[in-house]
């Protein structure tokens, strides 16, 4: 089980005048209605149920398998044509209805599906599961004696010619919601199309050091090359990257790891994020009529799946899009890419905690990012009416203003008032080592300002790189900042200000955009 995203929100925010405003969505906010779901704002709609139960349910997985309930769905093409399925923690005949568990319930810690259907428009249909009796799903990842372990997860599959392969973590013990410790990630792998599987013990990550970064992984691949996209132990951490030759793929000692100085085989404990978290649950493919790689995944942060996209796997990629609320679908997570997602049409699995179950889901490529801007949601308006300050984050006093007419374009903005000390909006973004890049944001702010920066900095209290300073700017007004990024590949853009001599000032800021020039 991976535990589902938590929404909570005030009923009343604070505005950039200092006014308090109820959260309920202004009617002029675009495709809101409140008559109708949250889809009209987010493009993933729903297809059908894939595995659970439900009014929806085209796979009757509780009759057929004894799946009762189940997460993730772990998609790729098997070695031999199918479309494998890697479900995590599942649950039979006495299920508690809502949520994981309990054990007693028919536990396994994995299970694994085969479907063939070429078209999925009304869902994806199972053929088959790995069983170990008529109408029960067997567990095909065994638990590790040798280690104090809650459960065994799939998170990523390839094929390698006719050999499965299943990047897996050992889960020591679940945390608070979004947070988890694992022992360590491993390969296992199937000659027999997923009825066997071994897990040797020479082909694994620690959950120390610079393993750490691969204890989820995602993996794509580009002709002979795999590429194993990797984040830690929850759903908070960055995104870093490996390459290994398809053939080398069991042996972590082939592979070459992203760092500040390009791929390097002995780099494991000096990657460098490609993609800013915080990242969940990834997935990733190259998509055709894109031309383009694509990435999805839970940012816990907005309780969201965002989808990115790059013209290559080490970047740069794009600012991320929201394609899924859990306004929409409670307790969202898990987006894993069905491997005939390289055309018009993307098709992913996406979890639900409540009830715990794994639901078929459709997105247009043509609602995906492919503009240049490293920024999320520069413009304040990937979010639900009422949403919180995410994917930005606020030191002292800040937020979003929603349909107050206070934007330089669109319906809203950000805003910091500073009465004491130091104030700011700001966000992680992955910037590529050694290389140019322009910072551009448009601000306004009070009569009595005279502390203001917009800049980019180190994570973590680290120093500034650059910064622009302004005072009072009366009416909406480009800043540009240009730097050259470290071999850190990741840095903070911040907007914030200083309380003035005169007392307390408000700063608004609209349409940041971050691009490489390099």
């Amino acid at each position: 089980m991976l535990r589902g995203a938590a929404l909570t929100a005030a009923s009343m925010v604070l505005t950039s005048t200092g006014a308090a405003a109820a959260t309920a969505a202004p009617t002029t906010v675009p495709g809101w209605d409140a008559a109708v779901p949250w889809q009209r704002v987010f493009p993933a709609r729903a297809v059908a149920l894939l595995a659970g139960q439900g009014a929806d349910d085209v796979n009757q997985t509780r009759d057929r398998f004894a799946v009762h309930a189940t997460d993730l769905g772990v998609m790729w093409r098997d070695g031999r044509g199918r479309v494998a399925i890697a479900f995590g923690d599942t649950y039979g005949p006495g299920w508690g209805g809502n949520g994981a568990g309990p054990h007693t319930a028919d536990w396994r810690c994995n299970v694994l599906a085969h479907a063939s259907n070429p078209s999925l428009a009304d869902g994806l249909r199972i053929d088959s599961m790995i069983t170990d009796r008529p109408g029960h799903a067997a567990q095909i990842l065994a638990r590790d004696t040798s280690v104090a372990e809650e459960t065994v997860i799939p998170t990523a599959g390839i094929a390698v010619g006719s050999r499965d392969v299943l990047h897996y973590m050992s889960v020591r013990h679940w945390g608070a919601a979004g947070t988890w410790v694992t022992n360590y990630a491993g390969l296992a792998y199937s000659d027999d199309g997923g009825q066997t599987w071994a897990k040797p013990v020479n082909n694994r990550w620690s959950a120390t050091g610079g393993g750490a970064r691969f204890q989820l992984g995602a993996f794509a691949a580009d002709g002979d090359t795999v590429y194993l996209f990797g984040t830690p132990q929850g759903r908070f951490g960055d995104v870093v990257l490996a390459r290994v030759a398809t053939d080398r793929l069991l042996d972590p000692a082939s592979y070459q790891y992203w760092t500040a100085q390009g791929w390097d085989r002995t780099g494991l404990d000096r990657t460098v994020p490609v993609l800013a978290g915080p990242v969940g649950e990834l997935s990733v493919l190259y998509n055709e009529h894109l031309r383009r790689w694509v990435a999805l995944y839970l940012d816990e942060s907005r309780a969201a799946i965002v989808a990115r996209t790059a013209p290559a796997p080490n970047g740069p990629w794009t600012g991320g899009r929201i394609v899924a609320h859990g306004q929409d679908f409670g307790g969202l997570y898990g987006a894993f890419l069905h491997p005939a997602s390289t055309g018009r049409e993307l098709y992913f699995a996406m979890s639900q905690w409540t009830p715990y179950h794994v639901r078929l889901m459709s997105l247009s490529a043509d609602e995906l990012p492919v503009e240049s801007n490293l920024v999320q949601d520069g413009g304040f308006e990937d979010r639900p009416p009422g949403a919180g300050v995410g994917p930005w984050r606020v030191n002292g006093r800040g937020g979003v203003d929603q349909g107050l007419g206070y934007a330089r374009s669109g319906e809203n903005n950000g805003w910091i008032r500073a009465d004491a000390g130091w104030n700011d909006l700001f966000q992680k973004v992955a910037v590529r080592p050694g290389a140019r890049h322009r910072l551009t944001g448009w601000v306004r702010s009070s009569a009595a300002t005279d502390g203001g920066y917009l800049g980019v900095r180190r994570p973590d209290g680290g120093g500034t790189i650059a910064e622009a300073p302004f005072g009072h700017v009366a009416d909406y007004a480009p800043l540009t900042v240009e730097f050259t990024a470290d071999e850190a590949g990741e840095a903070e853009v911040f907007c914030g200000g200083w309380a003035g001599s005169g007392g307390e000032v408000w700063i608004q800021l609209d349409d940041v955009v971050l691009e490489p020039l390099d």
